[in-house]
């Protein structure tokens, strides 16, 4: 056999297909440490972590749980979005939980200090002020850290906006929220008006928060992006919307609730869950991968979602 055959085999497969993950899958956050890819996912069983060399073969990685909810309690039910972020060298867990009623859903940090397996201990609930989930955390320019969540702006379902607050411990905020943005385009506020699931991006002196807006129900969900050109993250007038940046087209429906990963290549690969299928609901959610890039002027390119089943190169 030619050596440039023995070669590619021993490279493996140069190309990939979406999903990664079939459904019921959906909020995808993977965390490279090291050399391996820490896949974080939760489900009515708690919260799990798959780890593999290759995030685009998460589905061989066993999910190996890394926290059990109590059986009552006000972090109980309903646990969603979990998200593994390193904080001086240390491990933490941010998700969102209540305890069976929506209203009180709220934002819970779990920390490990042995390692990304844990095992990990609950710190608390952070104080958002209100209904909160989709925290993520945001490194500020001057060693300063955020944390951003979507939240309603009072005390009853109908509207989620995106809130900012520093984040003056891994599990303490160091003040009141700020509102970032509320949903206000049309492709916003289908089915309802949402902004929820942020997620930070970081070139140059730009920070970019892309998250989800519109019902996460329907065919609608899609990406928005707020961008800030290097002013104070907790000024709103530091932020401006870009728009739209990602969405559903003839093929891929209910794109939304992204991650982020820069591989050990410097590649930049966006990670989302989509619908299999047009009618509203949750259960037939999946995660996808796909590469993107960057314009010249320093701003990302997601392009389109492409076709379940297509050959991409890895």
């Amino acid at each position: 056999m030619p050596s440039a055959v023995l070669a590619a085999q021993e490279q493996g497969p140069r190309t990939f297909a979406n999903p990664i993950l079939a459904a019921p899958a959906q909020d995808p956050q993977a965390t490279l440490i090291g050399d391996r890819y820490f896949y974080c996912e939760s489900s009515s069983e708690g919260i799990f972590l798959r780890v593999a060399a290759d995030f685009l073969e998460l589905d061989r990685a066993p999910r190996q749980r890394v926290w059990t909810p109590p059986r009552s309690g006000p972090c109980s039910r309903n646990v969603w979005a979990p998200e593994l972020h390193v904080l001086d060298g240390r491990y933490f867990i941010y998700f969102a939980a209540d305890d069976g009623a929506n209203a009180n859903h709220r934002m819970w940090v779990l920390a490990s200090e042995r390692g990304p397996l844990g095992p990990y201990r609950l710190q608390g609930m952070l104080e958002t002020g209100g209904w909160a989930i989709d925290g993520t955390v945001l490194p500020g320019r001057d060693g300063q850290r955020y944390f951003v969540w979507s939240g309603w702006p009072g005390r009853t379902d109908g509207q989620q906006n995106l809130y900012i607050s520093p984040l003056e411990a891994p599990a303490t905020l160091g003040g009141r929220r700020t509102l970032l943005t509320s949903p206000e385009h049309r492709w916003e506020t289908r089915g309802m008006p949402i902004c929820e699931g942020p997620q930070v991006l970081q070139r140059g002196h730009r920070t970019f928060i892309v998250y989800s807006a519109s019902a996460s129900w329907t065919a609608d969900y899609c990406l928005g992006m707020l961008v800030n050109d290097g002013g104070d993250p907790l000024d709103p007038n530091s932020w401006r919307k870009a728009g739209q940046v990602f969405g559903r087209n003839q093929h891929t429906w209910g794109v939304g609730h992204c991650g982020f990963v820069c591989t050990r290549d410097g590649e930049d690969w966006l990670l989302y869950h989509a619908k299999t299928r047009l009618r509203p609901g949750w259960a037939d959610r999946e995660v996808r991968a796909q590469r993107f890039g960057w314009s010249p002027s320093g701003f990302p390119e997601f392009g389109e979602p492409v076709a379940s089943g297509r050959p991409l190169p890895r």
